[in-house]
């Protein structure tokens, strides 16, 4: 897999107005795999369903160049998630659908999006095991679970990667998550690397979101907290300048600098997005740099939870 991949969430809901050309974002999508990019993010959910039409129809033509990962888990009626839904019927359910969507012959990754109290851990690795035994999935992955939760499901079936928000402001894998990884040989793919948007020093307090923006119902997104939160960025930015290089691209690659099995997913909508998230590589960062920028966090502070009350219920569990 590249050191990076591509989240193609943004591409079809959450993040403003929705792209009106999709042909547009076929076009990014593609330009990524010319750049090297092989990993590539989707999930039923996105849209719900056009994301994965838009990045199978993206992908078709190099399928067997790139790795594809999409995701179960939630129960969506009339188009808006009612609450989670791991049940195992509901787990191969979206595993043919999504095969189908995505126009390929097996999921190269396939996550549990969040954790289902309803259904025990144990269960749904087990099924996701019976896809993989029959061909359908390749590896089995977990999004925002906790540490307990990672090895349970890890005992019935190996867990190639764990999916969860990972960045400079939200440091909240460290303590359990990210050793179990360590101790089990699982991968961890952080999303929402550059704190949506925020870590880039493009969101300030005069950005104003789209009535559909998720960042409108982010806590860490609200003025008092953003004002607050200016002076993560500021430092990031006085790091960047003498390298040449972008505040975005020192907060990849201090991601890149933590582990060898981390690979970041930055989501973007623009080829020069694109170019910019793949030359974080090249940003050297020294031990004095690495380790100011691993107390940042805890030195500067980060005023706001980043979800909402409901969306924070759901993580860790």
């Amino acid at each position: 897999m590249s050191a990076v991949g591509l989240g193609c969430m943004g591409m079809s809901q959450s993040y403003g107005p929705n792209p009106g050309d999709r042909d547009d974002m076929i076009g990014v999508i593609r330009y990524a795999v010319e750049q090297g990019v092989t990993f590539f993010d989707t999930a039923e959910v996105y849209g719900p369903y056009v994301n994965e039409e838009l990045v199978g129809e993206a992908l078709a033509p190099v399928r067997d160049q790139v790795v594809i990962a999409t995701k179960f888990g939630w129960n969506i009626q009339d188009g808006t998630m009612q609450g989670t839904n791991s049940r195992p019927e509901q787990i191969r359910r979206v595993a043919d659908e999504s095969l189908r969507r995505l126009g390929i012959d097996v999921i190269d990754l396939f996550y549990q999006h969040r954790v289902d109290p309803e259904v025990p851990i144990e269960d749904v690795a087990g099924t996701v095991g019976e896809l993989v035994e029959v061909g359908k999935v390749r590896h089995f992955g977990l999004s925002e679970a906790g540490a307990a939760t990672i090895r349970r499901a890890h005992a019935v079936h190996p867990v190639t990667a764990v999916q969860s928000e990972y960045s400079l402001w939200t440091r909240d894998p460290e303590p359990e998550v990210l050793p179990a990884c360590a101790e089990l040989g699982i991968g961890f793919v952080p999303f929402s690397p550059l704190g949506k948007g925020f870590l880039t020093g493009t969101v300030g307090t005069s950005t104003t979101f789209d009535a559909g923006d998720i960042r409108n119902r982010v806590p860490r997104f609200e003025a008092d907290n953003l004002t607050a939160n200016e002076a993560l960025v500021t430092y990031i930015r006085s790091l960047a300048e003498p390298k040449g290089c972008t505040p975005g691209q020192v907060a990849l690659a201090w991601l890149l600098a933590q582990q060898p099995w981390i690979v970041p997913i930055p989501g973007t909508r623009r080829r020069e997005r694109v170019d910019e998230n793949n030359t974080s590589t090249q940003v050297a960062l020294s031990a004095d740099e690495l380790a100011d920028l691993n107390t940042l966090a805890t030195r500067v502070g980060v005023r706001g939870n980043r979800y909402n009350p409901a969306g924070m219920s759901m993580v860790g569990l």
